[in-house]
């Protein structure tokens, strides 16, 4: 096993993976490589955003009904122009348009990718850490058949998942399925180092994330659930932290130790299977926080990464973090008769 040492670079790491692999043939690496790239890109525009007029919304809405901001084109556009030409790819889905996105003809590969480009994008405005989402499979269709079906396949089968969060520092982690690795962009030479080697998520988790502006709306389960983590035992209670990223919200919880909930609600009928998408949200960071030593289900226990898409902007309830607190979650919301 390949010792990982601080301050080495994420394309050190990525290669010395692939050596892992001796039937390897060298695409995903150079995909991983391309997506570095592309976050480095997005990084620059976040840090500009205040000075290059592209803060604010753009008039358009997307396929789930919400504005999008200027700097979610920018970014969806920045992930399309890398992934169609890069020789890696068959066929993309981003949570921003309707349909598969084709890579560009004499370009195709053997892997997908699905992301979010720019998670937490209503925060923009207020310079809050935004993100993007990133999960990636092996193709299931012959050559010159990519599809859906490419797309729509169990978290169980993706070979990389990770996001890159744009915050004070811009740092990226990701998983190929053997343990989890963070990297902080060194912007004055432009190289992500490793940071965070080998991240497990604490055991003891100080923080729950869930939106309580919701509260009213919540099933008794819910209700009761974060009632309990609020009582104090052994004089300590959980502290609510909530930044309405996912992103961010995830980062510090598998970093500091915590639970993030989003579980279905009264509030409107077009909730009632979730508000997260599974494809671009929900699938991806399921793979990152079990390969932490976490869990994500459902609310109705559903493992995550077992659930087989049914389509490109599926949406699922989430609870995902520390595994003890899921645990504790699960059993609350099984003894729901709701």
């Amino acid at each position: 096993m390949l010792v990982k040492r601080k301050g080495i670079t994420v394309s050190r790491l990525i290669m010395d993976d692939q050596l892992l692999h001796p039937g390897a043939t060298g695409e995903l690496t150079g995909l991983l490589n391309d997506l570095v790239v592309a976050g480095k890109i997005i990084s620059a525009e976040v840090n500009m955003a205040g000075l290059a007029d592209i803060l604010g919304q753009s008039g358009k809405t997307n396929i789930q009904g919400e504005t999008v901001q200027k700097l979610d084109v920018f970014a969806n556009q920045t992930i399309k122009r890398r992934m169609e030409q890069c020789g890696y790819v068959c066929v993309m889905a981003s949570e921003e348009e309707d349909e598969v996105i084709p890579v560009l003809e004499g370009y195709e590969g053997e892997y997908t990718i699905a992301f979010d480009p720019l998670d937490g994008s209503s925060n923009i405005d207020v310079n809050v850490s935004i993100g993007t989402i990133f999960s990636i499979h092996k193709r299931v269709s012959e050559p010159g058949y990519a599809g859906e079906e490419d797309l729509l396949q169990k978290g169980t089968e993706q070979v990389a998942a990770g996001y890159i969060i744009y915050g004070s520092s811009t740092v990226m982690v990701y998983t190929t399925g053997s343990g989890v690795h963070g990297f902080t962009l060194d912007p004055s030479v432009g190289e992500f180092f490793l940071s965070h080697p080998n991240i497990t998520i604490p055991e003891i988790c100080p923080y729950y994330s869930v939106n309580e502006a919701y509260s009213e709306h919540w099933f008794d389960s819910t209700r009761n659930f974060i009632a309990h983590l609020k009582k104090e035992e052994d004089g300590r209670g959980y502290s609510l932290r909530y930044i309405g990223s996912l992103v961010a919200d995830f980062h510090r919880n598998l970093v500091k130790g915590g639970i993030f909930l989003y579980p279905r609600d009264k509030k409107s009928p077009e909730k009632s299977e979730g508000k997260l998408r599974l494809l671009y949200e929900a699938a991806p960071m399921a793979m990152i926080v079990e390969q932490a030593g976490g869990r994500a289900i459902t609310d109705d226990g559903r493992r995550i990464l077992d659930i087989k898409p049914t389509s490109l902007h599926q949406r699922v309830p989430l609870i995902i973090g520390s595994k003890k607190e899921v645990d504790l979650a699960e059993r609350f919301f099984s003894s729901s008769s709701e």
